[in-house]
């Protein structure tokens, strides 16, 4: 028997790669989309995680995949990634969401790899005395995905930006951000790059521009949200299985 205080699937419940949304429900959409037979194998809390094998075409058709929930924010990555890497023997983890655009050169609707994450948290302050933690992603998983990319989706690689608070920013962050070119910002990448780095397994993650906080322009609805995540999915898939 294995549970952990979060996760309440068995042994061999989990395949090697997990893709995880932050919302449970588009993990789910998610795992209908791209499994074959998706079994439930965990919803404590309602942070639904499913496992099935890949029905895309190409390659990877037929191979294990998991998909599961994240929640909002760097903690809650954490707990989740922390026991998926040590205790049910997941080695990639990519985080499929969605960013507020940051740069002039992004528009709603373009895909993110984010292949480095700056944050406004101090979580990552804690881990090596001294030091300034640099969260970064699996090269050659961010390299696979950008390689999958075609001609249906404007792809943007580069960092990006975790940030503790949704409404809150420190005047003038926003334009040293845009001055430093960072593509966008989110919630979670920096925090599961350092769980990554910590067990010594793999991290990436791919968002969708679902706003934009610098350009004027119509922004995602919740529904679209929850929906326009194929592109993005379709790198996670390539990042999945490198």
């Amino acid at each position: 028997m294995m549970a952990t205080p979060h996760i309440t699937a068995q042994e061999g419940d989990f395949a090697p790669c997990v893709l995880m949304p932050g919302d449970p429900k588009r993990a789910q959409r998610m795992a209908e989309s791209i499994l074959t037979d998706p079994r439930l194998v965990t919803q404590v809390r309602g942070m639904m995680g499913f496992t099935g094998t890949y029905a895309g075409p190409g390659e990877f058709h037929g191979r294990p995949l998991s998909i599961m929930g994240s929640g909002m924010g760097m903690p809650s990555i954490a707990i989740y990634a922390t026991e998926l890497y040590r205790f049910y023997g997941v080695s990639r983890i990519i985080r499929v969401g969605t960013a507020g655009g940051i740069s002039p050169k992004v528009k709603v609707g373009d895909v993110l790899i984010g292949v480095g994450a700056h944050t406004t948290s101090s979580m990552n302050e804690l881990r090596i005395p001294g030091t300034h933690y640099s969260a970064v992603a699996d090269l050659p998983m961010a390299a696979a995905a950008w390689k999958a990319g075609d001609d249906s989706m404007t792809l943007h690689c580069g960092t990006i930006i975790s940030a503790d608070h949704f409404y809150f920013s420190i005047p003038g962050q926003l334009d040293g951000l845009v001055a430093h070119g960072v593509l966008g910002v989110e919630m979670e990448a920096a925090s599961l790059y350092a769980v990554a780095a910590e067990h010594g397994t793999g991290a990436l993650c791919v968002l969708t521009v679902s706003d934009h906080l610098t350009s004027k322009g119509a922004d995602m609805s919740a529904d679209e949200r929850e929906t326009k995540f194929q592109g993005a999915l379709t790198l996670a898939v390539a990042a999945a299985f490198v």
